[in-house]
């Protein structure tokens, strides 16, 4: 017999009053959780996308691999640290295999991309390293949240520490590119407030690493010291040739954390007395930095990096807000309610939220000693980004 539509309807209400039909968020429970991985498996930085990586799966599988309930599926997508590319890999993600989240990248101009069409179409993005200040600054929103660092949190703590150490004269050198410049800018903010003066600011075009002239045009200024921010091999290089150069022996180096971040074996002496700051250090004494590094290292064989710390705290936020919310991914504004509210018992040191989804966190003062980053201090404590220009602080 066929039945008239107005007949379907009724029956098709009658089972669902009685409970036989799903709800959306039943069937939606039974369903995987995507979480997009926009992050660099090829080239320079690849080892900085493979442990964060790692460190997530490493925290998700402490964690029985489900979120909310659910089970996590994740969607890698190697990002190749090329900001050209991202916005075609970030829609292969977002509006290709529709993840329900979206987190990476290493490079800036990566993220700005990422986040730029996340705010578009809605969809949670968590960066999980690159420190552009736009990204919780200009480009904030209610579904923007960073868990590393903004490149002016890391350094403007440094002015004026050193500024309390009697430097008057600085010089800083950087590569002539976004993230560097906003580094030195915010060490000359700090150290400028504090009574300092920056002498000269030397931008080295990208990526090179021929530093001599630089150097050169250094000890012709005989600056009080030298801050720098370099990282990966650029790193390397700078500080073997500050060393070489007779200049270290003279004046002391200083930088952003990256300096001697994953570098020092590869630096060995030349790295010894420089100090940074960064928001973690591997030598952390802490049952949470102790077991973490113990676990990611028969995890993976590797050691755990400020690289490591970022993806595990990433998958944490995603662990403890999507447990709030049962697992519902369509929970909108109880979601994002859920992820600010988070607060992380980190290897780090213990983190929250600021209003713009940057962390709050400490600052540490490290120092090279006997091929470790030695934490001798926190530069300041807390340190919250000021995040101009964003709407929701």
């Amino acid at each position: 017999m066929r039945l008239s539509r107005r007949r379907l309807l009724q029956a098709s209400g009658a089972v669902a009053a009685t409970g036989l039909v799903p709800s959306r968020f039943a069937i939606g429970q039974s369903a995987k959780v995507r979480v997009g991985l926009l992050l660099p498996y090829s080239g320079t930085y690849a080892a900085l996308g493979h442990n964060i990586t790692d460190s997530m799966k490493l925290a998700f599988a402490a964690a029985g691999n489900k979120l909310g309930g659910r089970e996590i599926e994740l969607v890698q997508v190697d990002s190749e640290a090329d900001p050209a590319k991202a916005p075609a890999n970030t829609n292969k993600l977002i509006v290709g295999e529709k993840v329900d989240f979206i987190t990476g990248p290493v490079h800036s101009g990566v993220a700005m991309a990422m986040v730029k069409i996340a705010r578009e179409e809605g969809t949670i993005a968590i960066v999980s390293n690159a420190g552009a200040n736009a990204v919780t600054r200009e480009m904030c929103g209610p579904n923007v949240f960073r868990t590393s660092f903004s490149n002016w949190q890391v350094c403007q703590p440094m002015g004026a520490e050193m500024a309390r150490r009697n430097l008057k004269r600085v010089v800083s050198v950087t590569w002539n590119y976004a993230a560097g410049k906003e580094m030195i800018g915010a060490f000359r903010e700090g150290f400028e407030k504090a009574g300092g003066t920056v002498v000269k600011e030397i931008l080295v075009p990208f990526p090179n690493v021929e530093f001599q002239a630089n150097l050169t045009e250094v000890a012709a200024l005989k600056p009080d010291a030298v801050y720098a921010f370099f990282a990966g091999a650029g790193a390397v290089k700078f500080v073997k040739d500050y060393a070489d150069s007779g200049l270290k022996a003279r004046i002391p180096l200083y930088g952003a954390g990256f300096l001697t971040d994953g570098t020092l074996r590869a630096q060995g002496a030349a790295a010894e007395g420089v100090l940074t700051t960064l928001h973690y250090a591997d030598s952390l004494d802490t049952p949470q930095n102790r077991s973490f590094r113990e676990a990611f290292k028969k995890a993976t064989t590797r050691d755990a990096d400020v690289y490591a710390v970022q993806g595990y705290d990433t998958a944490q936020l995603l662990i403890q807000a999507m447990d709030k919310v049962k697992g519902d991914t369509k929970a909108g504004k109880a979601l994002i309610a859920a992820m600010e509210a988070v607060q992380f018992d980190s290897p780090r040191g213990r983190w929250t939220f600021s209003k713009s989804h940057n962390p709050v966190q400490d600052i540490y003062l490290r120092e090279v000693r006997n091929g470790d980053n030695a934490v001798i201090g926190i530069a300041q404590k807390a340190v919250a980004d000021p995040a101009k220009g964003c709407g929701i602080a």
